[in-house]
């Protein structure tokens, strides 16, 4: 069993959406900067969109725990 190439991408926006909105207000709050925590954010959401969905597709070959 193996999520499709269309769900494993609505998987990775879906969580990239979460985890940038909260690297961006923690990055907000430590800088009091809209600016830096932007540019943190938008270096964030680019490396882990690519890395979570090469994760997930590396996942879906490995038939350990599935029933």
């Amino acid at each position: 069993m193996s999520d499709s190439n269309k769900r494993t991408v609505a998987k990775t926006v879906s969580w990239r959406l979460t985890g940038s909105a909260s690297t961006f207000l923690i990055s907000f709050l430590i800088s009091g900067n809209f600016a830096i925590a932007g540019s943190i954010a938008l270096v964030q959401i680019t490396a882990n969109t690519v890395l979570y969905y090469v994760h997930e597709r590396i996942w879906n070959k490995i038939t350990w725990g599935q029933l």
